[in-house]
């Protein structure tokens, strides 16, 4: 790992390309939904990355901000139309502090696994109460942890195979610490290289929340609010900052 942590250079000239995360059947939803919970104020996106998320809802008229570690991943939001009109504070989204305060703050795509300690995700979150206005709103998109599809004792979870990509993830359930492996075919050539994550259930985000001094608001299973199940593979949760 580096300055831009796992997202240099490399990763961040393909990372819109990767999964159909910039397709519009996933990009309309989100925005819309991040609008609503605006409410005509300001937004500050956590991990804003190449404002996959944060120019689309800059063109709605919301006025969005954002923090992010990698500057390779920042030079790819400032060469994008209205890129370089979007304030960004470089920095860890668990410790990194901007002036103002804002509606809403969210951070999409499974970024809160990124942080990988719960230590971590506790200063994540209370980093976004200390950005929010009261009853100002915090929203996370991430995956509910797969541990229902692996067999008793092990640890190894395939969950991408293509002609392009191979993804193996490699979980540690004691620590709740697990690792993305990852498999990128490019012209002929292979690249390897590995991420670590820490997951969370959402129970577990909710007591976050609490110690952060927010209260749960809203959970589904996606971003056009479908019912968050027991088969759901993912969750946008909302929670909103009560008052002291």
């Amino acid at each position: 790992m580096h300055d831009d942590g796992f997202f240099d250079d490399e990763v961040a000239a393909t990372y819109d390309d990767a999964d159909g995360i910039s397709a519009p059947e996933v990009i309309d939803p989100a925005v819309d939904l991040l609008a609503e919970y605006a409410g005509g104020g300001r937004v500050l996106e956590f991990a804003i990355g190449t404002g996959r998320l944060a120019l689309p809802l800059a063109r709605k008229g919301v006025e969005v901000e954002g923090i992010e570690l990698s500057r390779a991943m920042v030079s790819r939001l400032r060469a994008k139309e209205g890129g370089r009109d979007i304030p960004v504070a470089i920095g860890d989204m668990a410790t990194t502090r901007v002036e103002r305060r804002f509606s809403l703050v969210y951070l999409a795509f499974n970024t809160i696994n990124n942080l990988t300690s719960q230590e971590a995700q506790v200063a994540c979150f209370q980093n976004a109460a200390a950005h929010l206005e009261t009853g100002g709103h915090f929203l996370i998109e991430v995956g509910v942890p797969p541990l229902q599809r692996l067999p008793l004792g092990e640890t190894i979870l395939a969950f991408d195979r293509s002609d392009t990509h191979w993804g193996v993830d490699e979980y540690d359930v004691v620590s709740q610490n697990f690792t993305s492996h990852h498999i990128r075919i490019r012209d002929g050539n292979c690249r390897q290289f590995s991420v670590p994550f820490r997951y969370a259930w959402p129970a577990e985000f909710d007591l976050m929340a609490r110690l952060a001094g927010l209260k749960l608001k809203a959970r589904w299973g996606g971003w056009k609010k479908e019912p968050f199940t027991k088969v759901s593979d993912r969750h946008v949760s909302v929670w909103q900052k009560i008052a002291a």
